[in-house]
């Protein structure tokens, strides 16, 4: 079993860490291909990190202030019509997986299950997947989506860290205590990491944090000649 169990890092070893993830994000990124079914996908050659998300929840703002592109990840102008995995390559040291949005209202009961069946797929059998990234919209309540995601992460056998998107919006109250709740429910699940992180891709609060928190699962950079 893998030990969870969070290390105060150093002053030192946060601001390695965050020079780590800033020249990772800094690097080449660019769209690689992009999979509607799973004999599309392509070889698994570099670590991947997905992110997931409701249909809603600003994911491809996210992965776009991460980047420090504005059109890396485009949001389809209606929630759930996007149905494939998308992968962009990062520096030649990660690969970055934007998954379709779950938890569209309008989108027939045959689909959503369709996609579940396929992420399922995806998340249990893709040897190079790290991590999950899973996105909770700080403004309102937990969905019963959202519930339904970790636990098939939590059947997939696949580490998710759940980061809460949109926190500049929330007064500061309202935000610590949807905080409290995400960390005690990240407990309850055993796949989840118990690190949750707080982001805005609005004023770029939490996005050096994730960063460093996902440069510690690419490959190293190439060594200096």
């Amino acid at each position: 079993m893998v030990d969870f169990t969070p290390k105060t890092p150093t002053p030192e070893e946060i601001e390695r860490a965050r020079e780590a993830g800033r020249l990772l994000f800094a690097g080449e990124c660019q769209f690689v291909f992009g999979a509607q079914k799973l004999g599309q996908l392509p070889d698994p050659l570099l670590p991947e990190i997905a992110f997931a998300g409701r249909s809603n929840v600003g994911k491809s703002s996210l992965v776009n202030a991460l980047t420090g592109r504005r059109t890396l990840a485009r949001a389809s102008s209606e929630p759930g019509r996007t149905k494939q995995l998308n992968f962009f390559e990062l520096a030649g040291r990660l690969t970055l997986v934007d998954m379709p949005g779950y938890g569209f209202a309008k989108a027939a009961k045959a689909v959503k299950e369709d996609w579940q069946g396929m992420m399922f797929s995806f998340l249990r059998g893709r040897p190079t997947l790290k991590r999950v990234v899973l996105l909770l919209d700080s403004r309102v309540e937990i969905k019963e989506s959202d519930r339904e995601i970790m636990k098939l992460l939590d059947r997939a056998a696949v580490t998710f860290q759940i980061v809460l998107t949109k926190c500049d919006i929330p007064k500061p109250p309202v935000l610590a205590a949807k905080l409290r709740e995400t960390r005690e429910i990240a407990a309850s699940h055993a796949a989840a990491y118990p690190l949750v992180l707080v982001t805005s891709s609005a004023n770029g609060e939490g996005i050096v944090e994730l960063r460093s928190e996902l440069a510690q699962l690419a490959y190293p950079p190439p060594a200096r000649a």
